[in-house]
């Protein structure tokens, strides 16, 4: 530990600076989601595990989203079943999604559950399926080609989109004072299971739950400008210019429309935080100075 966090009067600022942090998001719903380098280093999952219970503790209601795409990825290798990606996408045939489900649903989910209630929390793993939380549609995966007149229709298997989310269990859980652990799994009319970008599950539950925050934990520093400049304190307006100007592209562009849809639809802000840094959530929640890229529907930031 550093001196400076020896110092009792360093300590009194710290507290001082996040007490109308908290007084503002008492009560409030925020919505995060968790993946990349936090969830896969055992500091940082700690630290992250402790943030969410201080959430929760101070009077903030943390409802979590839950990727493993690596997670995924490793234990197909161990089953010797090769994985194929098309733009980015994993194809899901009937036994892979059988290996999504299991990890997901049951390895990787229970595993935040566990750390969670390890570090004095209260919280309950869910998938998609449960309560009939998400129900979900075939993604269709289009590509265009010059020697075709119409795009092509690439069939991925079992991955899907959000057609629409059920809050009930959800707010149950809330109401009793429980942390909601979700993995991204949904399921169609037909019974059909369905792997979903946790991102895009997030941007939706944030949205419908009316969140006040959505936050995002990326491996990177936020959204970065041409010079590699951290961009934050954005409206929508100015997201969508960056998006025309080609500023954000590649990886960051999914990511960066889920949190812009969310705000569209009334999340009061969005962020997307350098899950590297230890008690980042924290930090950007409590902290006058952040950790990464805000997004807000207004022209002036809000807290």
């Amino acid at each position: 530990m550093s001196e400076s966090h020896k110092n009792p009067a360093y300590i009194a600022e710290v507290l001082t600076e996040a007490l109308p942090y908290i007084k503002r998001f008492s009560g409030k719903t925020i919505v995060i989601k968790y993946g990349g380098n936090a969830m896969s280093d055992d500091q940082l999952k700690s630290g992250f595990a402790r943030d969410v219970v201080l959430m929760k503790l101070v009077g903030m209601n943390p409802v979590l989203v839950h990727g493993g795409g690596p997670q995924i990825g490793k234990l197909l290798e161990k089953l010797g079943k090769k994985t194929e990606f098309v733009d980015g996408m994993r194809v899901t045939d009937n036994e892979t999604m059988d290996i999504v489900e299991m990890v997901l649903g049951g390895l990787v989910n229970k595993e935040i559950v566990n750390l969670i209630n390890r570090h004095g929390g209260n919280a309950v793993g869910l998938s998609g399926k449960d309560g009939e939380l998400i129900r979900a549609k075939k993604m269709v995966c289009k590509r265009n080609s010059p020697e075709l007149e119409a795009p092509e229709i690439i069939d991925i298997g079992h991955v899907g989109e959000v057609d629409s989310i059920d809050t009930a269990v959800v707010d149950l859980l809330i109401k009793g004072d429980f942390i909601p652990v979700i993995a991204p799994v949904g399921v169609d009319e037909a019974g059909q299971s369905y792997n979903i970008n946790a991102d895009l599950v997030a941007g939706k539950m944030a949205e419908v739950l009316g969140a006040e925050k959505l936050i995002m934990l990326t491996n990177t520093a936020g959204l970065l400008d041409a010079d590699g400049n951290v961009l934050t304190g954005l409206s929508a307006e100015e997201v969508d210019n960056l998006i025309q100007k080609g500023v954000i592209h590649g990886g960051m562009l999914p990511k960066i429309r889920s949190a812009l849809d969310a705000v569209h639809a009334g999340v009061k802000s969005s962020h997307i935080i350098d899950g590297r840094v230890e008690h980042a959530v924290l930090l950007e929640i409590l902290t006058d100075v952040g950790v990464g890229t805000l997004i807000h529907g207004h022209k002036r930031a809000a807290i």
